[in-house]
């Protein structure tokens, strides 16, 4: 009796936990079964909703469940970033999260999130995009090279556009002055339209923009690009030679990767990174992307947090050592 007791006792508890089980399995193979929110932190219309809707029409088909695209701009991202950053970790509201995420620690300290390497998952790089160094036509120099010694030899007087204090193209700026070891006057714009009006007219001499928005105003003889800011030369203006090539090591890219909320389950960031994957190694979506100066950047969570983990440093850095503050 007592064998065939503790027998019944554990059939007992088997058939107490495999509903569980069951249910847990189930969950897991549930997910998504709803429509995909995707934050987008900018206001609608710029490059990142544009990446973000090729990258997730792709995504839809791999998933099979529609991605919402939802614009939730303000402070430099901030708005969108801690919007996501307090949701629970369910899968179903993700954030287009960019190189801000490195930069709004040291620059906004009371933002949220203050460290995005705790505070969100990564789950999958997706796109990066190189600025172009373009000057107004009358500045007489054809290189960065050219540019550096102009600055040189007319310290403070080269004024250097931007779309806004703590935006990338300013950090890069930053990075090119401090590596180039230039004196310049930084102008930030709210937005990079005025700050492109004024390079065109000749009010700045220079500035660091996206390729989508730098190439009408080059290939309309009002601004002459001198430089790229990726490793390598790109498609859309294959004449350009990089920054690398006067400064050494020199790179500054918009990248855009994936993030949820912390504590998201692996399986589901398994599934994001798959579907991700799928997308930016698909040919027609590297090619739409490609058309407007933007690379797919294939790569799972591990590259995204390790992207994340070394801007946050380099951006702290320069954010101190030149005393930047936000607007």
């Amino acid at each position: 009796m007592h064998v065939i007791g503790r027998r019944a006792l554990l059939l007992a508890g088997a058939s107490l936990a495999a509903p569980a089980t069951i249910r847990s399995a189930h969950a897991q193979r549930a997910w998504p079964d709803r429509p995909i929110v995707l934050v987008n932190p900018y206001p609608p219309g710029g490059s990142t909703e544009f990446s973000a809707r090729i990258v997730a029409m792709r995504m839809e088909a791999a998933l099979g469940q529609s991605i919402v695209i939802e614009a939730r701009p303000g402070a430099g991202t901030a708005v969108g970033n801690a919007h996501v950053t307090g949701l629970r970790p369910d899968g179903y509201t993700l954030l287009m999260g960019t190189t801000s995420l490195a930069v709004l620690p040291a620059l906004q300290p009371t933002s949220q999130p203050r460290d995005p390497t705790v505070a969100l998952t990564a789950c999958a790089a997706a796109t990066r995009s190189p600025f172009v160094l373009h000057v107004h036509p009358d500045l007489p120099v054809r290189t960065a090279a050219e540019l550096i010694g102009y600055a040189k030899a007319n310290p403070g007087r080269l004024s250097w556009g931007s779309s806004g204090t703590g935006a990338i193209n300013h950090m890069t700026f930053e990075l090119f002055r401090a590596r180039a070891g230039i004196d310049a006057v930084h102008v930030p714009y709210r937005g990079g339209a005025p700050a492109l009006l004024d390079l065109q007219a000749g009010r700045i001499q220079a500035m660091f923009a996206a390729s989508q928005e730098a190439l009408p105003s080059i290939q309309s003889g009002l601004s002459r690009a001198i430089a790229i800011t990726s490793a390598q030369r790109i498609a859309l203006l294959p004449d350009v030679p990089p920054v690398a090539d006067t400064i050494p090591g020199f790179e500054s890219v918009f990248w855009q990767g994936l993030f949820a909320p912390a504590g998201l389950p692996v399986e589901i960031v398994a599934r994001i990174e798959a579907a991700c994957a799928e997308a930016t190694g698909d040919r027609a979506v590297i090619e739409r992307l490609a058309g407007a100066g933007i690379d797919a950047w294939p790569g799972g969570a591990a590259l995204l947090r390790t992207t994340l983990a070394r801007d946050l440093e380099t951006w702290t850095r320069i954010i101190r050592e030149a005393n930047i503050t936000a607007a």
